[in-house]
């Protein structure tokens, strides 16, 4: 699965949205579409049951305003565009230390949907591939629920089975969700993304101080995501 975005710490980043999704659709996978989603991305990461039990339970005790989500955007060094995808119970702590790294590498960081025409926003979804399933005529059902033509096939060798990601409109996100759910499919598995549009060129050097303010900006809890339209390594 394509990963334009780098994850902040994983275990930490899940139990959060868990806890949004519970607050909004109750404890019971079966009858929250999106808790579902989220156990079954909490899954593929090797996230320990007991683990996702215990973020349940606790979610179950909080405020339904405990978490909000908040996305905050700018220019980092070299001009490379950041978003940065956060859960926060408060945000004046959040934007805080967010500006913090923005500033401490001479970055800048704008206002909210400033730099929203070079990133697309999309859902994506992942579940494991059926054997008999024709990826053609998958694809073709799915157009009309908003999906793209272009999707991943990973393989993995040690749990012999092969993992299909697809991209959609983010108002489809229930539709293809309860679409996939329908035809049977396991473990599926949706989220939200950044896809950069436009991808820029960097040095190694920049690389290396662009990869250390993303490392910087994940040791806050409250930051989930952090997307840039920095061109991957070959």
């Amino acid at each position: 699965m394509k990963r334009w975005g780098h994850m902040a710490k994983t275990f930490t980043r899940l139990g959060k949205q868990i806890a949004i999704a519970v607050q909004s659709g109750g404890p019971e996978p079966e009858n929250n579409p999106t808790l579902r989603s989220i156990i079954a991305t909490c899954k593929r990461e090797n996230m320990p049951k007991d683990n996702i039990e215990r973020a349940i339970k606790n979610a179950m005790g909080k405020d339904k305003s405990a978490y909000k989500e908040v996305t905050y955007e700018g220019y980092g060094p070299h001009g490379i565009a950041i978003f940065v995808d956060t859960l926060t119970d408060n945000t004046t702590r959040t934007v805080a230390d967010v500006r913090s790294i923005f500033n401490k590498f001479n970055g800048n960081m704008g206002t909210t949907g400033s730099l929203s025409f070079l990133f697309d926003h999309k859902c994506v979804f992942t579940f494991k591939k059926k054997a008999d399933m024709e990826m053609d005529d998958f694809i073709l059902e799915m157009i009309d629920f908003g999906v793209e033509e272009e999707y991943d096939e990973e393989y993995d060798e040690e749990k012999d089975e092969t993992t299909i990601t697809i991209y959609g409109d983010p108002k489809s996100y229930g539709e293809i969700q309860k679409a996939l759910e329908g035809m049977g499919l396991e473990e599926v598995g949706g989220e939200f993304t950044y896809i950069p549009n436009d991808l820029k060129d960097v040095t190694e050097e920049e690389r290396a101080t662009i990869n250390k303010m993303i490392e910087k900006m994940e040791e806050f809890d409250d930051v989930q995501t952090v997307y840039t339209n920095m061109k991957p390594e070959e």
